[in-house]
């Protein structure tokens, strides 16, 4: 699947490519998209693809195109607070961009079949909690992943305000997917070839809507056990957090708050000055005249005075459009004023890197 949109030199030029083309429609899933590089999660060795509109598979990790994550995005509608449930997770690519719309008070959960895969997820979200500068810009859910069939899960679970399943639902799986949700909740999943959002609007009401079509690989069925009894996936909890992470959570939001209010301070509301008026210059043309003489037609050049200067004006006028293109310059690293600030208080250090979550950058 893939293909929609063209490709990119990089992540956002992979992003506009996907506004233009109406994949995201909204600055929510746009702000979340640009947070996290698409290459990051892929090998080494295949990144040369990574911002190219198609899917991604090797061995058992898997990627979707960037256009179906982004109809996913959209169609599950994601809210601070919320909790998300995705089914067969993967590398972890949509359950980072979705914790960092839920942020620290919503739930983020996952399920996946392969180990290995999981093991991926796993060292991805470490690389990206430890260096990118993105964590710090957003109040983050981490997502807590487990190994299993999704088929599995244990009929005791919590419910959930989103559900993703990220491959092919047969028919006869559908009402076991509709039940992991709350009322109110939705459910996103390819169902007979047709990308599908259904939304639970009462203890036995749904409205569905297809999105689009799509080809997943279908849902692999359970493998029961010697005995016959299937392995019940149990999902994480719906952990507490501590006095200490509240505070934590509580001292990071007053900083940002206060960097918020020192910008807007320096940049006068970010108001910028009224640029300079420049006169602009006009530019004289040369005019050929033809003149009638009864039935005949004489033609002549008649000369104009500042057409002696012409060459001399086209040279100016160019000199002026280069001095108004700025020169290419290679951008300034983005700087991270959330960590500078948590450097520069009179702290421990033990107490600031606690703040910064033991992060390298």
């Amino acid at each position: 699947m893939g293909g929609a949109v063209s490709a990119g030199e990089d992540n956002d030029e992979l992003i506009d490519n996907l506004k233009e083309a109406q994949y995201i429609r909204t600055e929510l899933v746009e702000q979340a998209f640009r947070a996290i590089d698409r290459a990051d999660y892929y090998l080494e060795e295949f990144k040369e693809n990574a911002y190219k509109d198609l899917a991604w598979k090797h061995g058992n990790i898997h990627l979707s195109a960037p256009c179906i994550y982004s109809e996913v995005m959209e169609a599950l509608d994601l809210q601070p607070g919320l909790s998300f449930l995705n089914l067969g997770s993967g590398t972890g690519y949509l359950s980072s961009m979705v914790g960092l719309i839920l942020g620290p008070f919503g739930v983020n959960h996952g399920v996946e079949l392969h180990s290995d895969v999981i093991e991926y997820a796993k060292q991805k979200l470490d690389f990206f909690i430890r260096t990118s500068d993105s964590f710090d810009k957003f109040d983050f859910c981490e997502p807590s992943f487990v190994t299993g069939n999704c088929l599995e899960i244990s009929p005791d679970c919590s419910q959930y305000d989103r559900v993703y399943c990220g491959a092919g639902v047969q028919k006869e799986h559908e009402e076991y997917m509709k039940n992991l949700l709350k009322v109110g909740g939705i459910l996103v999943m390819p169902l007979e070839e047709k990308l599908t959002k259904i939304t639970r609007t009462g203890p036995s009401a749904w409205e569905t809507k297809k999105i689009l079509a799509v080809s997943f690989a279908p849902l692999i069925q359970p493998c029961h056990s010697e005995s016959g009894k299937s392995r019940l996936v149990q999902l994480p909890p719906v952990a507490v957090r501590s006095l200490q992470d509240l505070a934590r959570i509580a001292i990071r939001g007053t900083i940002k708050k206060v960097i918020h209010q020192e910008t807007v301070s320096k940049n006068g509301n970010g108001l910028k000055n009224t640029p300079r008026f420049k006169r602009r210059r006009v530019r004289r043309r040369r005019m050929e005249t033809i003149v009638f003489l009864d039935k005949e037609v004489f033609a002549s050049r008649i000369s104009n005075p500042s057409d002696d200067n012409s060459c001399e004006d086209l040279e100016e006028e160019r000199r002026e459009e280069e001095e108004k293109t700025p020169p290419e310059t290679k951008p300034d690293p983005p700087v991270n004023f959330l960590r500078q600030k948590v450097l520069s208080l009179p702290l421990p250090d033990p107490l600031k890197y606690y703040l910064l979550y033991y992060r390298e950058k």
